[in-house]
């Protein structure tokens, strides 16, 4: 059943999906160490804080902030959506360009981000996740 993305149920679905993963798909090979700020949001407080971390070798995403992030971006609901859900990195290529993504930090540790190859099970699983997204 689709959730909104970042919902409770959502959240929790995708921690589901993930754990099926784990182990499965390649390796990052950068260490990046990202806060996020997700604004406008379509339900609860308007705004949520979660963080992207890939010093495992496998990208996780989670709510919260870490303590020691190598960044913070700040973005919308929709762009956020786009590009974590729907994988559009125009959108988000747009979206800063516009003033609508705000990034402090080390924008290098952003940009190594786009380099990273997806592999099959990364493919399947960003299938199985845009499924449960309402």
């Amino acid at each position: 059943m689709p959730h909104p993305f970042l919902s409770d149920e959502w959240i929790e679905q995708a921690h589901a999906i993930r754990a099926e993963y784990e182990g499965t798909t390649g390796q990052i090979p950068h260490v990046i160490r990202m806060n996020l700020v997700v604004t406008e949001l379509p339900f609860g407080d308007g705004s949520l804080d979660a963080h992207l971390d890939t010093s495992s070798g496998e990208l996780i995403l989670d709510k919260g902030h870490l303590e020691e992030a190598d960044l913070k971006v700040t973005v919308d609901y929709v762009t956020a959506r786009a590009i974590l859900v729907e994988g559009n990195p125009q959108a988000g290529m747009q979206a800063f360009m516009a003033g609508k993504v705000r990034v402090e930090g080390d924008m290098a540790k952003l940009m190594m981000l786009q380099a990273v190859p997806v592999d099959e099970s990364a493919q399947e699983m960003a299938v199985r996740i845009r499924e449960i997204t309402e």
